[in-house]
């Protein structure tokens, strides 16, 4: 697909689909919303939803919600614990099968997101990523993506940057709906899936730390 082309797609065709898909979703998944809601509150407590401030487009702040998953246990300090002590069997359950993620569509039908697009990642990231990384926010991110499809969050950070950039480069209908297919074989397949706050998968932020403290080492910058 061309330049123009690309840029008509992303820029107006892509939207008008997110917000027509996703409010037909939110009403057609309205009972599922209503079940997962009464869980929550009777297994977790309020709120039912988490918020949580995520960069989106151009790196701009927005606020997504998700299904709760975690309690508000805490120390005798007061502090929060631990994500591996405060999800809970539930919490794991609607995270592994992605259930936690509908709230998203609210999202999507605001224009915050995607259905397809780089997954927005925390905050404390943005200042640890490289040039060619930073590229994943020239489009909204989305609710699936390329490399959500490919390995999810098993795959190396590089690995799920360098799919982030590969679909920014070739964008077009036909290659969201191959995603949009394929992120739907992968979640009933349970493939690929390592839940997020057990403690194996590790942030980013630390991640790029570590790295660039090793580099610094074989380079002799102590």
């Amino acid at each position: 697909m061309d330049n123009s082309k690309k840029s008509f797609y992303s820029n107006f065709v892509k939207r008008i689909l997110d917000f027509l898909f996703s409010l037909i979703l939110i009403i057609l998944l309205s009972p599922v919303f209503l079940i997962v809601t009464i869980l929550v509150k009777e297994k977790l407590g309020r709120p039912v939803l988490f918020k949580q401030r995520r960069p989106g487009l151009n790196e701009k702040i927005f606020t997504m919600y998700k299904f709760r998953t975690m309690t508000d246990e805490r120390d005798e300090k007061g502090e929060l614990l631990p994500d591996s002590i405060r999800l809970t069997k539930f919490g794991k359950i609607l995270r592994s099968t992605s259930l936690d993620e509908l709230p998203e569509l609210l999202n999507i039908l605001k224009g915050d997101m995607s259905f397809v697009g780089p997954r927005p990642l925390s905050v404390k990231y943005l200042p640890y990523y490289n040039e060619v990384e930073k590229k994943r926010h020239r489009v909204k991110p989305g609710l699936t993506g390329l490399a959500q499809v490919n390995g999810r969050n098993k795959a190396s950070w590089e690995t799920r940057f360098a799919y982030d950039i590969e679909y920014i480069s070739n964008i077009s209908l036909m290659f969201d709906i191959r995603i949009i297919v394929k992120t739907i074989i992968v979640v009933f397949k349970r493939k690929d899936v390592t839940v997020r706050g057990t403690g194996q998968i590790e942030n980013f932020h630390e991640y790029r730390m570590k790295k660039n403290k090793e580099s610094g080492l074989k380079n002799g910058n102590w």
